[in-house]
């Protein structure tokens, strides 16, 4: 095939899906951990190395909430470290919009580009939480489709700036007289991923991106999701080829489908251990739900007033209303199957898609999906660290070499050049 698929590995800042109950899982906050995933993801010559970052420590019923990542470096300074441990990979910092400055965050995206060689992106993310926002001066919470209005804006600023030209903008959104103060990088500009998958989102992305980390993982949703990102490319005057589509995905391999399974089935109880489940519950209810068996039936007490507490941010629009109905068709489905809390939370939380199976399986199928057009490739997410990512380097990279759809070496040497940009 002449078409070869591009792998990125998405390192969450937030949230259940890496395990520390592992007997060698690396520690989140101390930089030994960063440079080896970096140095083993070179080594299975994958394109970006993502790092996660939130801008507010998560919090459950207004207490901080313990079983989440917290102390998380900065994203930039983090990564400007890294590119002095490797030397191909693609160095991609989430950073947002909605409470940074365009001419500060272009003048830093810009100094991470100089001083990888040419190997810095940039993740364009929004945040649906009001809470962040009480962490700023200014606050920031906009509805959902403003929060696109300026992200676009923000994007067209910095883009301004990157090409050395001033940048202007004088809108209720963004206000800004800017002069570029760095030059251009070996690849020019920084490399622009985008995550959003609502119509805003989307139109942004076929704006801006050059890089799009979707949800669509099922390969009909992700034919579906294809045909309508190009469709927009075209509409805004860019080749259907223009962006690069990496569905974020989990991949579990086994020696056998049977192997793989079960250690599927293992990583979704331990991804939801005891204290999160009940924890999980907790936004649900609105009480202090610590005094029940996490393995026993659901709470006996009714839930507290009022609609869900958004403070630990982890709750999507959609979720924050309705919660009478939702809980009662929880204890309909716990008492139908006779589920646990843990069982419940397992059953009930929305996870990624991902691939189960042997190498040679997930090589086969992401050959299909690739051949198709479904996606140029896919951004991972590690349950284990190190071991998910060794397992995908020592196992799978070589099925897809065998297959002709990976890489054997790096193309060139910044992050554009190897996904093949323009």
């Amino acid at each position: 095939m002449s078409r070869r698929l591009h792998l990125g590995l998405f390192f969450t800042g937030v949230g259940p899906q890496l395990i520390w109950s592992a007997d060698n899982f690396a520690a989140h906050t101390h930089i030994d951990t960063f440079v080896q995933t970096a140095r083993t993801l070179e080594r299975g010559l994958f394109d970006a190395f993502f790092l996660g970052e939130g801008l507010r420590v998560r919090e459950n019923r207004g207490r901080v909430h313990d079983l989440d990542v917290a102390g998380r470096p900065d994203a930039i300074t983090q990564l400007a470290a890294l590119a002095a441990e490797t030397e191909r990979i693609g160095l991609v910092a989430t950073q947002n919009t909605t409470y940074n400055f365009p001419a500060d965050l272009a003048r830093r995206l810009a100094s991470l580009d100089l001083v990888s060689g040419g190997r810095a992106g940039w993740n364009i993310v929004t945040t649906d939480n009001a809470w962040t926002g009480e962490n700023f001066r200014y606050g920031g919470w906009l509805p959902h489709e403003r929060r696109y209005e300026r992200a676009a804006q923000f994007v067209a600023a910095a883009k301004e700036l990157w090409a050395g030209r001033p940048a202007r903008s004088h809108t209720d959104l963004v206000e800004l007289d800017a002069n570029p103060t760095l030059p251009p990088g070996p690849q020019g500009r920084p490399v622009l991923f985008q995550a959003g998958d609502s119509p805003g989102g989307r139109d942004l992305a076929a704006r801006h991106a050059d890089v799009v980390f979707s949800a669509n993982t099922d390969f009909g949703q992700a034919l579906a999701y294809a045909a309508d990102l190009r469709a927009r490319l075209v509409a805004y005057g860019r080749s259907p080829d223009a962006v690069r589509i990496l569905p974020g995905a989990f991949v579990v391999l086994g020696d056998t489908p049977e192997d793989a399974a079960e250690r599927n089935r293992w990583i979704e109880r331990e991804q939801t251990n005891g204290p999160r489940a009940v924890a999980f519950l907790e936004q649900y209810w609105g009480k202090d739900l610590t005094g029940y068996d996490p393995d026993g039936p659901l709470p006996d007490i009714e839930p507290a007033d009022g609609e869900l507490d958004p403070s630990r941010g982890t709750i999507s629009i959609e979720h924050r209303t309705g919660k009478a109905e939702r809980i009662a068709a929880w204890r309909r489905l716990a008492e139908e199957r006779n589920l646990s809390i843990r069982d419940l939370v397992v059953e009930v939380t929305p996870r990624h898609n991902g691939f189960v199976g042997t190498p040679g399986q997930i090589a086969d199928e992401w050959a299909r999906y690739l051949e198709a057009g479904a996606v140029d490739g896919f951004n991972l997410l590690p349950q284990l660290l190190p071991g998910t990512i060794e397992d995908v380097v020592d196992r799978l990279v070589p099925e897809l070499q065998e297959r002709g759809i990976y890489r054997t070496a790096y193309e060139g040497e910044t992050l554009r050049e190897n996904l093949g940009l323009s």
